[in-house]
């Protein structure tokens, strides 16, 4: 397999969920062994999809510049979600603002847009990370772990004291058609006793009915309802595996978590970088289908 980037540079506009300011967005196109790269157009500062930037995972992830504290983007956790499910290698994302657009509260409008840009495959080898041991935090009861599998799973149970939540659990096994069918369209959802709050802190400004579930004490207060039965614990899995974009490349391995959380995901990853709980390999596929997903290992080095 080869390494992605977009076929062609796209936009679009919208709110930040937390700030509540509009934000401008770009998707250009960059060459092999780029990587992905988030820009504030606004300020001239790259910032490298590197754990090491991450500085907030309060309610969000949120990156940071080391040279120029003022060089911040939150919520990039959807956006990176969809990318990471496309397979892009190498992107430059600009935005004018501290905020990825939240759309409607999930990553459909991301993965819409990047449909829209197109996929181009370039002409160097596609590297991915092969799990090779298991590698977990806990947090009281919550945790996440990652395992050796021979694809990418994920695995997640949470349990809400609220009528419309409760107790949920999902299982997805990867592939992009599944993605956008099972889990790209789960939204982000919030507790309306826990607005004020939150907005006492900066955060929450843009969020509204268009763009979260939101829930009173009783039940989901948008009309509309649910888009899936299981679409709370749907959007997590959403999180993670745009959580998971910080490992660098695309990831083959099984992900479960109970409870977790974008702190405890920021803590898996920087735990498997650490103990070198992966090797590198290249795959190539075993069938052209793109909803088979079935790979076969090429070589691997530690």
């Amino acid at each position: 397999m080869k390494q992605r980037t977009i076929a062609k540079q796209v936009e679009l506009v919208g709110i930040g969920l937390h700030k509540g300011v509009p934000v401008k967005m770009v998707l250009e196109p960059m060459p092999a062994g780029s990587g992905v790269i988030f820009n504030r157009s606004d300020l001239g500062v790259d910032i490298p999809l590197e754990r090491t930037h991450v500085i907030d995972t309060t309610m969000a992830t949120t990156l940071g510049s080391h040279s120029n504290p003022q060089a911040r983007i939150s919520t990039v956790e959807h956006l990176l979600s969809a990318i990471s499910a496309y397979g892009i290698d190498n992107l430059k994302i600009r935005v004018d603002n501290e905020e990825i657009p939240i759309m409607d509260g999930s990553a459909i409008a991301h993965c819409m847009l990047l449909d829209e840009a197109g996929i181009a495959e370039l002409e160097a080898p596609k590297p991915f990370m092969r799990i090779t041991k298991e590698v977990g935090v806990e947090e009281g009861p919550k945790f996440v772990k990652i395992s050796p599998d021979s694809s990418l799973s994920f695995d997640f149970g949470i349990d809400f004291s609220h009528p419309a939540i409760d107790k949920q659990h999902y299982r997805f096994t990867f592939s992009r058609h599944a993605y956008k069918e099972q889990i790209a369209k789960a939204r982000t959802f919030g507790f309306l006793q826990e607005v004020n709050y939150l907005r006492s802190i900066g955060l929450a400004k843009g969020g509204s009915l268009n763009n979260c579930i939101v829930l009173d004490e009783h039940g989901i207060v948008n009309k509309e309802g649910l888009r899936y039965e299981e679409e709370f614990v749907r959007h997590k899995i959403l999180d993670a595996m745009g959580d998971l974009a910080f490992l660098g490349m695309s990831v083959v391995g099984a992900y479960q978590a109970y409870m977790g959380s974008h702190k405890l995901n920021a803590q898996l990853v920087q735990k498997v970088l650490e103990s070198r709980a992966y090797e590198i390999v290249y795959l190539t596929p075993a069938k052209s289908s793109e909803q088979t997903q079935s790979l076969e290992m090429v070589h691997a080095y530690h």
